[in-house]
């Protein structure tokens, strides 16, 4: 082995071209080069996620949020969903980040990537775009490839997610960055310094499942991002080889690094596409079950009459979702036994079933004891298996091929709108909830996106 073959330290160049690669792509990026599909999709994702970080807005996790941020003082520039406010551009990144992700009520790409791209992405795209007039067509074309950043940094770092990292704050703050950057137009050197800089501020932690901290992530993911998009504007340089260098993301975060996963099928295969949207307020590997259990109150079998709930899911599942006796309504989103008692029970897991209330309910704490869960490698992670044991022996059963919401099953438009017309409407009321709607929809066609956030601050009871 050669003196340069051992050098380790982070500016020895690799010269795979990786990292330069991708960012000039990203630089260079035009709307008329997205299929239809593309664009439409990007319109999905807009309007589900405005749903659900308007519902976020009531939750108590931004009140307390929000109370911090007013000791710390903020420039008033980036209207806060749901508050009637303003915020300085990086907090209104977090906040409204936040505000996405704390229902865990927002969209996930499942497939080989488990990432909430739209929360980190969108909040700060949103935050963004205050600083100057971009029109919808810059936006889808920065929210698209936001999931070529992220998806594929995740694809480059395949043992990223087994290390503990939540990736929604690691790979989330790749692609706001990246995504940022393409909306204020940096160039490919500039890009490349925008990608490095949201790399290196890349964090975010699964030990913070079921609580305040785990939708914080994907606030200052969003927040990063800015930063890195807007410094690199300025000249603030990082590392051009941030994801295969010898310390790079994809050797330093994951045990396998795989960076030519960062260019496979670039320009053609395009990820946003592969999004999923929840139909259910919880972890994404719930929902296949959830599906399962809802459908077994078809039998007729009375909550008092089951002897036993016994569902058969993917190990990532129980592994993720775990939590056997939750106290808090956060907690609850990771418990597959609370989900299975709140489905049966209530033929939903919407954002009653994860509420604090529900949590310590006597008939969901009853139910939820007679829950049984195995698990089946040989399951998809979208796939699941459930029973309901009736107090006379009788066995009935229900398989589910793949959860609603996913490619294989997905929303449709008027699913997704009626989604977030409930979510909107209890904050901006019926008029503005659906105009939000109808402008989302001609996203395309809209010619300052700083409508749609003016649109989504102020609360009904607000002049």
């Amino acid at each position: 082995m050669s003196l340069a073959d051992q050098v380790e330290y982070g500016a020895a160049p690799l010269r795979l071209g990786v990292s330069l690669e991708f960012s000039a792509f990203a630089a260079g990026l035009d709307y008329s080069d997205l299929p239809d599909e593309v664009v439409h999709a990007c319109r999905r994702g807009v309007l589900d996620w405005l749903g659900c970080a308007i519902a976020g807005s009531r939750h108590p996790t931004i009140a307390r949020l929000l109370a911090g941020l007013d000791v710390l003082g903020s420039l008033d520039r980036v209207p806060a969903i749901g508050q009637g406010r303003r915020l300085g551009i990086l907090e209104g990144a977090l906040a409204n980040g936040q505000m996405g992700h704390v229902l865990d009520f927002d969209d996930t790409h499942m497939e080989g990537v488990v990432l909430h791209a739209s929360s980190p992405v969108l909040a700060a795209l949103f935050a963004a775009a205050e600083t100057d007039v971009f029109d919808g067509r810059s936006l889808i074309v920065a929210y698209a490839l936001a999931f070529e950043a992220g998806v594929r940094t995740g694809k480059a770092s395949p043992a990223h997610h087994d290390g503990g990292w939540h990736l929604t704050g690691t790979l989330g703050s790749i692609a706001a960055g990246v995504a940022c950057g393409r909306l204020l137009g940096l160039d490919a050197q500039q890009m490349v310094h925008a990608l490095g800089m949201a790399a290196t501020q890349a964090a975010g932690m699964q030990q913070n499942r079921g609580t305040m901290c785990k939708s914080f992530q994907a606030g200052k993911a969003a927040s990063n991002g800015v930063l890195a998009a807007f410094l690199a504007r300025e000249g603030f340089d990082s590392s051009e080889e941030i994801i295969e260098g010898r310390r790079g993301f994809s050797r330093i975060f994951s045990t396998v690094s795989r960076p030519e996963a960062m260019l496979a099928g670039l320009g053609t295969d395009w990820h946003v596409l592969r999004n999923g949207y929840k139909p259910y307020a919880c972890g994404i590997v719930l929902h296949p079950m959830i599906d399962g259990v809802i459908a077994l109150r078809d039998f007729g079998v009375k909550p008092e009459e089951v002897a036993a709930l016994e569902v058969t899911v993917h190990p990532q599942t129980v592994r993720i979702t775990g939590v056997t006796d939750p106290q808090t309504g956060l907690q609850s989103k990771f418990s597959v036994y609370h989900s299975a008692a709140v489905a049966y029970l209530d033929g939903n897991a919407g954002l009653p079933q994860y509420s604090d209330r529900r949590a310590t309910a006597s008939d969901v704490v009853t139910l939820r004891g007679k829950v049984r869960v195995a698990t089946d490698e040989r399951l998809r992670n979208d796939e699941a298996h459930a029973v309901v044991v009736d107090t006379s022996g009788g066995r009935h059963e229900v398989h589910v091929d793949h959860a609603s919401g996913t490619r294989a099953n997905p929303m449709s438009d008027a699913q997704l709108e009626a989604k977030f017309l409930l979510n909107a409407r209890p904050v901006l009321g019926e008029a503005r909830a659906a105009q939000l709607a109808r402008t989302v929809w001609a996203l395309d066609r809209l010619a300052d996106v700083r409508q749609i956030l003016a649109l989504a601050a102020a609360p009904e009871d607000l002049p």
